[in-house]
């Protein structure tokens, strides 16, 4: 077994008397997706946010190959390899497709603040961001307005924007939210050769989707891990199957 690229060490979290994340111990490895389900409210969204610095866990450690990042912000976190997508969208919406993709590049440097001055001469900004796009099927729509794209074309593009980090891995909310039946498919079809470049740790509730991917699912209730396993173990867990799949998913 390969040692794993990110992990969670007893991280826990409240917010007053609300238990967000209680001792949740986890970690990502190389080449796999591991999937992170739970009812509303379970906390997933918040674990993600400890896991990529926009919350401070109030007890245990965040560990980014082998180093201890949880003193780091998230652009310090990002530098170092985690590209993260959002539940909900935080593309710059009056920018063009091929300008979003450009912050990302910069980011990846930290210097976003250089995105103000003249970029086009940048030739290795340009090809990172260029090449992004193109391996998200977005290469004819560099200079639209990212407000004009479809809701399945933001969600591509927000995936070229992690892509330009050069990330270690992908830490990815809700990805196939809002899409159709077509945009799901081709989504997952993405995802899955996706992992060969960077595991990703994916937050999904199309459980279609999360079966059809995960190598490892995790299934968080009331901030808790209740279980760990693969799909077959997860679909067969009576305790999972009462909490949140229902009978139905051991049929």
């Amino acid at each position: 077994m390969t040692d794993p690229i990110l992990e969670t060490r007893g991280i826990s979290k409240n917010f007053g008397a609300l238990v967000a994340s209680k001792d949740i111990t986890l970690d990502l490895r190389r080449g796999e997706i591991h999937a992170l389900i739970g009812p509303n409210g379970a906390g997933k969204s918040t674990l993600i946010q400890q896991i990529a610095g926009a919350l401070r866990p109030d007890g245990g450690r965040i560990m980014l190959s082998g180093e201890d990042v949880t003193p780091l912000g998230t652009a310090a976190r990002a530098r170092k390899g985690m590209g993260r997508t959002f539940q909900i969208s935080s593309l710059a919406m009056e920018y063009t497709v091929l300008q979003n993709a450009l912050l990302g590049a910069l980011g990846q440097r930290g210097d976003v603040f250089r995105f103000f001055r003249p970029v086009a001469r940048d030739a290795q900004l340009r090809e990172a961001a260029e090449t992004a796009l193109a391996r998200v099927g977005l290469s004819d729509m560099h200079h639209m307005r990212t407000a004009e794209l479809s809701h399945g074309q933001r969600r591509q593009l927000e995936v070229a924007v992690a892509l330009t980090l050069q990330p270690r891995v992908f830490l990815m909310d809700e990805p196939m939210a809002g899409l159709g039946t077509e945009g799901t498919t081709q989504m997952v079809g993405f995802l899955d050769g996706l992992r060969a470049e960077a595991p990703i740790l994916l937050i999904e509730h199309d459980m279609d989707a999360v079966f059809a991917l995960a190598d490892r699912i995790s299934v968080l209730v009331y901030g808790e891990v209740i279980a760990t396993g693969t799909a077959a173990e997860i679909r067969a867990n009576p305790r999972v199957r009462e909490a949140y799949l229902g009978e139905e998913a051991a049929i």
